[in-house]
């Protein structure tokens, strides 16, 4: 008998966070549409917004409460100028906070860039059962942030352990009478 999983693709969407750029010239959610679909996941939906928190806020929670989102991936947002609000928009929201994802992106991150990786504010968590990843709005993030941290972690055939494999018991709060958002 084989140890060998399965692969389970998810449905994933995108959100671009942005006051300049349009489906045809976004080349970080490109990026990530480009990764995820090479990787067997299918694209659920892919949106572009204002760098403004009730905007970001309304299209994350919409497909945080639809059954067809697995995974929520937004770009950019994440740095220190007044409109970069993507943190402010989705922290409040997350009811478990990923510290570790910000801590892996900005190792990876450094490898990279050096200590410029301060400059980005990249943030995971979960939303009603959902994970919610932010990354930075530049496409090198956005390929390290797939590459390195959320191909492996999406895929369940990675081991020792991944998201996948621990997404039908994300909602155990919420079935317990606990906070919902």
């Amino acid at each position: 008998m084989s140890d060998e999983r399965a692969f389970i693709p998810l449905a994933i969407a995108i959100l671009t966070v942005s006051d300049t750029r349009s489906l045809e010239d976004d080349r970080s959610g490109a990026v990530l549409v480009e990764r995820l679909t090479a990787n067997g996941h299918r694209l659920a939906d892919r949106q572009i917004v204002t760098d403004d928190v009730d905007a970001i806020q309304a299209a994350v929670q919409d497909w945080c409460h639809r059954t067809d989102v697995d995974v929520v991936i937004t770009t950019g947002g994440t740095g220190f100028t007044g409109r970069d609000v993507t943190p402010e928009a989705l922290e409040p929201l997350f009811e478990k906070r990923m510290e570790g994802f910000s801590t892996v992106f900005h190792r990876i991150s450094y490898d990279k860039i050096g200590v410029s990786t301060i400059q980005s504010r990249a943030t995971g968590g979960v939303i009603n059962a959902t994970f919610v990843f932010a990354l930075p709005g530049s496409p090198g993030a956005c390929r390290d942030g797939w590459d390195h941290i959320l191909e492996p972690q999406l895929d369940y055939r990675h081991k020792p352990c991944n998201f996948v494999e621990i997404m039908p018991r994300l909602d155990e709060h919420l079935r317990r009478g606990g906070r919902s958002t």
